[in-house]
């Protein structure tokens, strides 16, 4: 039995995921244009969105996107998933009541969370960023303040209550691209100068990520927003409906691309964590399942060939090593050096010019 809606494989799925993602060519946009509609670039890595957006815009300058981090013009703050993203000034301000209740969550199922029970952690926060409003501080340089207040409970439990439990982001220079920092944090509204919103309606965040990451399923939708009642939301918007191999449900925009088949993808090379091969619950249409413990959740950096996860790669003086996953063609490998030796001209030019290959360890 059939669900009579018009059904996407996985290469539909993987050219439409490559064209949102900006990785099928390069977009003629300024970087905070790319970062808005890509939602959030995963930081994690503080270098890890540098060559993330060199292979997605057209001209990309790494020290222009480190300026842009150094004067809070992007801003480096954990938000969804509740981990480290860039993200625009405005989402910095937009998307904190949203994860608000996945932070809650995850905090409260963590070790940091148990080793506060019995605490109001409303009032640890409130003292947390009285503090912080003073000076950014690390979490654990914040956490040791405030075991001067609650005695006996670990500080790295207190601070962790805090990044949780209020809107923070990372002060420059850390994420600065050539230089280094601590992981030091400020409130965001008083740092920007603009309040927190309190619109908590997902509505626009779930069009946001199928114009970005779709077609999906509202499983894909929660993996990467982390929100629930996703079901009710696009039982409620007016979105496109496909059916995968599987046959799931597929939501989308209705104006979302879906290009060509024969639709070449060139090899791009992508930092720490890359929310391409994040955004989804199912990530086959980017990363096959044979690849999948190499590859996710591991603080390695892809490479794309023919728009699938095929190898990890370093940089250092000597240039790029790539470790292919399979073997390559002969085509693809050439491919692969040509837009290395282009991404080692751009990001570290003065490194060898220089990829070479090597067996995965």
């Amino acid at each position: 039995m059939t669900s009579g809606l018009p059904l996407l494989g996985q290469r539909a799925l993987n050219r439409a995921l490559l064209e949102r993602q900006l990785l099928l060519r390069r977009a003629e946009v300024g970087v905070p244009d790319a970062v808005a509609h890509l939602v959030a670039v995963q930081a994690q890595v503080p270098d890890a969105p540098y060559p993330g957006l060199w292979s997605r815009v057209a001209g990309f300058d790494p020290h222009d996107l480190g300026r842009r981090v150094a004067e809070l013009s992007l801003v480096r703050m954990p938000s969804l998933r509740a981990t480290m993203h860039l993200v625009t000034p405005d989402d910095a301000l937009a998307l904190p009541p949203l994860v608000k209740p996945l932070h809650e969550r995850v905090f409260r199922a963590s070790e940091y969370g148990r080793g506060l029970a019995g605490l109001d952690l409303a009032d640890v926060v409130a003292a947390g960023l009285e503090r912080l409003r003073e000076r950014p501080m690390m979490a654990t340089e914040l956490g040791r303040e405030l075991a001067v207040r609650w005695p006996g409970r670990e500080p790295v439990h207190l601070g962790a209550a805090v990044v949780y439990g209020a809107p923070l982001l990372q002060v420059p220079p850390r994420g600065v691209w050539g230089r280094t920092g601590r992981a030091r944090l400020a409130e965001v509204g008083a740092t920007l100068g603009r309040p927190i919103a309190t619109d908590a309606s997902p509505d626009r965040l779930v069009l946001r990520y199928l114009r970005a990451f779709g077609p999906a399923g509202t499983a894909d939708v929660r993996t990467f927003t982390g929100l629930g009642g996703i079901r009710e939301v696009v039982d409620r918007l007016d979105l496109r409906r496909f059916t995968d191999e599987r046959g799931r449900t597929l939501y989308d925009v209705p104006d979302g691309p879906l290009p060509d088949l024969d639709t070449p993808a060139p090899p791009r090379f992508l930092g720490e964590f890359d929310n391409a091969l994040l955004g989804h619950d199912d990530r086959t249409r980017i990363l096959a399942a044979e690849h999948r413990s190499r590859v996710l959740f591991k603080p390695v950096r892809p490479l794309l060939v023919d728009g699938m996860a095929a190898g990890m790669w370093t940089s250092g003086p000597d240039g790029l090593v790539v470790r292919p996953l399979a073997p390559l063609s002969d085509a693809a490998a050439a491919e692969v050096v040509a837009e290395g030796e282009r991404m080692l001209d751009a990001l570290w030019p003065d490194a060898e010019r220089a990829v070479r290959f090597e067996a995965p360890a």
